[in-house]
């Protein structure tokens, strides 16, 4: 037995490029074991995974975590949000899963918001007006283009509700996941048929949808992992979400998170609806709201950057007269699916660390942009930003962070937070606690706090109007030949 205070539970991250596995003693937030192994995606047009790797990836992390996990007495699992799984009548994947970050569907998202009613209408009905990152969309461009997938698909999952799936038996999925499909109504927390009838969609391909606190099932007998038979699961969420509840948000507190994608978020009381599309009206994995807006280029992006530069990330240099927008997977905040990386203001001057720090600056923009929209307009402005994932460790991309934006930035010790959020939710199962007070507990948002430097209008301004000069660019779709 592990020398914990009280009983364990597993939270586990199901992310783009890999799996993380924690056991936290439920008492203390104590991580006692943890482990990861990673996924492939592949390149070009697409991005896909097959979902088979993701087991198996989670199969290797509870590995890694040895005897602790299988004294674990409930688990949950956060995934990242919108993928499409396809399973045929065996439960098998169909085909790879298109993730998030796949933007073929950007044609299909256009044409279903004009369809169905236009901009103001998507966002009232599900919260959110769908891009190319939405599960309908790429449904949609399934349905046009692999009709034979379609034909030979009898369930639709997400990432979280696949893993959660071959670990009870049963199709399930939550509400803040479900609504990043595009066919979830949010206003009145059920499925959207309208919507799903007009894609071709039949409900019953689609899970359950279990409410926050419920048990979504036990571990069943067949399963390659090491739970004990009757291990309680909880019903998982989409990543974000899952971050929150591993902060313990409460409504107000704003959240910037450096991954492989960015967002900014918070907790709010109200169902938003942003007409705009700049902010996706997501639910959150406890009752609430989480208006949200995602880049598609943050981490990797500007660490293609530097590698091309011939950089270490953090050698950047100020400089006051080079933009570069890092969109090299298209972009979702602005919504440029087409668009690739641009770069104005080069002189003979201009030295590789001002084009690093150009980067970040790109980045950071598209997402302090987004940041008045995602707050309510009562939020207190001056409560830090919360400044998590991959990147909020790395210097540069505090500093960057901090100037530009002109608040104050708290950098949580805790790491892993959407693992650590999986792992409160499953703790509430056990204690019949809200998740996010598991959280504050266990005090998870511990962490420095990085005094507001005065904001570089001046910057923000020269990339406000390169992006706007440069629309005509950006907008075009690129030539692949």
């Amino acid at each position: 037995m592990s020398a914990a205070e009280g009983p364990l539970v597993v939270g586990v991250d199901s992310s783009t490029q890999s799996t993380k596995a924690l056991v936290v003693d439920v008492s203390t937030g104590q991580v006692v074991a943890s482990g990861q192994a990673a996924h492939t995606v592949s390149t070009g047009a697409g991005r896909e995974s097959d979902p088979r790797q993701w087991w198996d990836a989670l199969c290797e992390a509870l590995l890694q975590c040895g005897e602790a996990a299988r004294e674990a007495a409930a688990v949950s699992i956060g995934g990242q949000q919108h993928g499409l799984v396809t399973l045929d009548a065996h439960g098998d994947p169909v085909r790879p899963a298109m993730l998030w970050n796949d933007v073929r569907s950007a044609p299909q998202a256009r044409r279903l918001v004009e369809e169905l009613g236009g901009p103001k209408a998507w966002a009232d009905r599900t919260g959110s007006v769908p891009g190319a990152s939405f599960t309908v969309t790429k449904w949609a461009w399934l349905a046009e283009n692999e009709p034979e997938a379609v034909r030979a698909t009898t369930a639709v999952r997400l990432p979280h509700d696949y893993l959660t799936e071959r670990l009870t038996g049963q199709g399930t999925t939550d509400r803040g996941d479900a609504s990043g499909t595009g066919w979830w109504a949010s206003a009145t927390e059920s499925y959207a048929e309208e919507i799903l009838a007009h894609v071709g969609l039949a409900p019953a391909l689609l899970p359950r949808v279990v409410r926050p606190g419920e048990v979504a099932g036990t571990v069943r007998d067949a399963h390659d992992l090491p739970f004990s038979k009757g291990t309680l699961v909880a019903p998982g969420t989409g990543d974000n979400a899952a971050a929150a509840l591993g902060l313990g948000l409460r409504p107000g507190a704003p959240v910037l998170s450096l991954g492989t994608s960015g967002t900014v978020y918070a907790v709010s009381k109200r169902f938003p609806a942003d007409p705009t599309g700049t902010v996706a009206g997501f639910a959150d994995a406890h009752g609430d709201w989480l208006p949200l807006a995602c880049t598609l280029n943050c981490t990797l992006a500007v660490d293609r950057i530097a590698e091309l530069l011939g950089r270490d990330r953090e050698a950047v240099e100020p400089g006051t007269g080079v933009t570069l927008l890092p969109y090299l997977d298209g972009e979702r905040t602005p919504d440029l699916p087409h668009a690739t990386g641009l770069l104005h203001g080069l002189r003979h001057d201009t030295t590789p660390g001002q084009l690093l720090q150009a980067a970040y600056d790109g980045a950071v923009h598209s997402l302090l942009g987004a940041l008045d929209l995602v707050l309510d307009a009562d939020a207190d402005r001056t409560v830090p930003l919360l400044l998590i994932g991959g990147g909020a460790r790395g210097r540069a991309w505090q500093e960057t962070v901090r100037r530009l934006s002109g608040r104050p930035v708290q950098v949580p010790e805790a790491k892993e937070l959407v693992a650590l959020g999986a792992a409160a939710q499953a703790a509430g199962l056990l204690t019949g606690e809200d998740p996010a007070s598991v959280a504050r507990r266990w005090d998870t948002a511990r962490g420095p706090v990085l005094e507001a430097v005065e904001r570089d209008e001046a910057a923000l301004a020269r990339i406000a109007g390169v992006l706007s000069e440069a629309a005509p660019l950006l907008e075009r779709e690129p030539d692949r030949r």
